[in-house]
């Protein structure tokens, strides 16, 4: 029989305070969250389990592995499915990492599905007349910030390789909702109504999500898509060609070159020549652990290891979550780490990359010894890893905001995805095709190509992939996968995953109470407190040791699937729709 956690249909606005005192240090962050969000249970299994951040996607991949299928067919059920039920996240239109256990051949790999720049693409695609960069929603909105969609391919040619079930039988259960509708969620509702000015630009757009009167449609309407449906037909009968080569390229490069405002230089060239990476997975040790990622075009692998790695340098474990101490490490941790982030990370085929220098252990104990305790660190900069290609570059000034997906498969046979999937900002490009909203991912690239002299490496480049901060991560543990996890949530991912996987390996906390742990986060100065959680005691023990702080929305939607000898345990954030389904 299913077990699932209970759905989060509704996301009540109404959240409850704090009652703790600040300078209560040792008492200050409870370990669960403290929100009047629907509290959710650890579930747990036997044979397999799916966790995706809405019911649906869960329920689609929960029966394609009751059906005897595995992790690479419920991967592409789960991801078609978010593309119709989640659209303003991720769908086909769009990008995606993915790690994979093959528990046949004991590895671990990872295959990167990112969006490539188009090959008319410029460097000054997103300057103005004057030479400045544009503001980021001029150059969202419309064509130009279109990149070459990687998610199709990357499920066509993982189900090709791992695949048991036949693709057509798995693709025909979304066909079938997007005929005859599903209900809109919450937070899609409030999604659609937050965006109205922006999506409704775009016809195709604006008659899917808004009714006659020009009004979002609410949650609850039921909502058709046949036009996605006749898309995952002609996906269903001809595969990724279908979706490269066909009417459906030649619709999207329409699409992106001929927008009323904002048009592109997408090209079926693009289209055409699009291919999926097979890399190496980035590892660094962590306890009795391997943290494993995405390397570039990721900064997810990467930055969450150096934060795990110098955080581990301090007794995180003996202080615990209600100390200050813990908090000053880890923020001035992830301030180390996302500037190296800034100066050396991005697309490895194109710029040279110190990625074992990155997370040698040497450099990484002398950037931990940069931190002193309860006081904060003044201004950081990058490091010098040791590398073998070193180059002068300078920061980056690329804009990520959040929105994305994550999900979790561990099937029967012990194969692991963990996959992180986006269309980079909330509802992309507003641009649909087909049924389909196509991604913004340019507008992940540094809009500025060089500081001076100094080249930025996340410049733009034709059939380069932009940065990205997704961390699709599974932690292996004696040769095993021990873990799947990842989130949404832009930039603030790294931050969100590293912050879990401390809960959980240092204090002790089961993997529910690690993600409803309230965050505390920081990604360049400021340290970011969850708003209307217990974190917000902490705010005034860290602006006694120097740090600014901002009280905001940190809405994560991580997933978690533990794997034990004898059972599976799956946790879905609170903070979002998800659900952990399993047997």
């Amino acid at each position: 029989m299913l077990r699932s956690i209970k759905s989060t249909l509704t996301l009540s606005l109404v959240l409850a305070s704090t009652s703790l005192l600040a300078q209560q240090v040792t008492d200050s962050i409870a370990p669960e969250h403290s929100s009047g969000l629907e509290q959710k249970q650890l579930v747990t299994a036997k044979n397999w389990m799916v966790t995706a951040a809405n019911p649906l996607a869960s329920e689609a991949g929960a029966q394609v592995l009751a059906q005897g299928g595995n992790a690479a067919d419920a991967l592409v059920a789960v991801q078609l499915m978010l593309g119709l039920v989640e659209p303003q996240s991720s769908g086909i239109g769009g990008g995606a990492f993915l790690v994979y256990w093959d528990a046949n051949k004991h590895k671990l790999t990872t295959f990167d599905g990112r969006e490539t720049a188009p090959v008319h693409a410029t460097p000054e695609l997103f300057l103005d007349k004057s030479g400045q960069p544009m503001s980021f929603y001029d150059a969202v909105v419309g064509g130009r910030s279109v990149a070459t969609p990687g998610t199709v391919m990357l499920l066509w040619q993982v189900h090709k390789r791992y695949g048991k079930l036949d693709w057509q039988k798995i693709i025909q259960p979304i066909i079938n909702t997007a005929r005859h509708g599903f209900t809109i969620s919450p937070r899609l509702a409030s999604s659609i109504a937050h965006d109205g000015e922006r999506l409704k630009r775009y016809k195709e757009a604006r008659e899917y999500f808004f009714d006659k009167s020009g009004q979002a449609k609410k949650a609850g309407t039921l909502l058709k898509n046949p036009a996605y449906a006749d898309t995952l037909e002609q996906i269903a009968k001809h595969g990724a060609k279908a979706f490269y080569q066909g009417d459906i390229a030649k619709q999207i490069v329409s699409a992106v070159n001929k927008a009323p405002s904002n048009p592109g230089v997408l090209s079926l060239t693009d289209m055409q020549n699009y291919q999926i990476k097979q890399r190496e997975p980035v590892c660094s040790p962590y306890q009795n652990y391997q943290i494993c990622g995405m390397g570039p075009p990721s900064s997810g692998g990467l930055t969450v290891g150096q934060i795990l790695s110098i955080s581990a340098h301090f007794d995180l474990k003996d202080w615990g979550a209600k100390d200050v101490r813990s908090w000053q490490v880890i923020t001035e941790a992830s301030r180390l780490a996302f500037a190296d982030r800034a100066m050396y990370m991005a697309d490895q085929d194109f710029v040279p990359m110190p990625t074992q220098g990155l997370l040698d252990p040497s450099y990484l104990q002398k950037r931990a010894k940069l931190i002193t305790l309860n006081k904060a660190l003044g201004s950081v900069s990058a490091g010098s890893p040791p590398w073998d290609h070193a180059q002068l570059q300078s920061n980056d000034e690329s804009i990520e905001l959040p929105s994305t997906s994550h999900f979790n498969i561990v099937d029967k046979q012990g194969n692991v995805v963990s996959m992180t999937t986006t269309i980079e900002n909330a509802f992309g490009s507003r641009l649909m095709v087909d049924g389909f909203l196509l991604n913004n991912e340019m507008t992940d690239f540094s809009f500025r190509t060089h500081q001076g002299e100094r080249p930025i490496a996340n410049r733009i480049e034709p059939g380069k992939r932009p940065r990205s901060s997704m961390a699709p991560t599974i932690i292996m543990k004696d040769g095993q996968p021990y873990m799947a996890i990842g989130s949404p949530g832009g930039s603030r991912i790294i931050g969100y995953v590293a912050q879990a996987i401390i809960a959980h390996i240092q204090w002790g906390m089961d993997i529910q109470q690690a993600i409803d742990l309230p965050h505390i986060l920081s990604r360049f100065n400021d340290v970011e407190i969850e708003q209307n959680t217990s974190a917000q005691a902490m705010q005034a023990p860290l602006k006694k040791l120097g740090y600014q702080t901002k009280v905001t929305d940190l809405n994560s939607g991580l997933h978690a699937i533990r794997i034990l000898p004898h059972r599976l345990e799956g946790a879905a954030d609170p903070r979002r729709e998800g659900t952990a389904v399993g047997q």
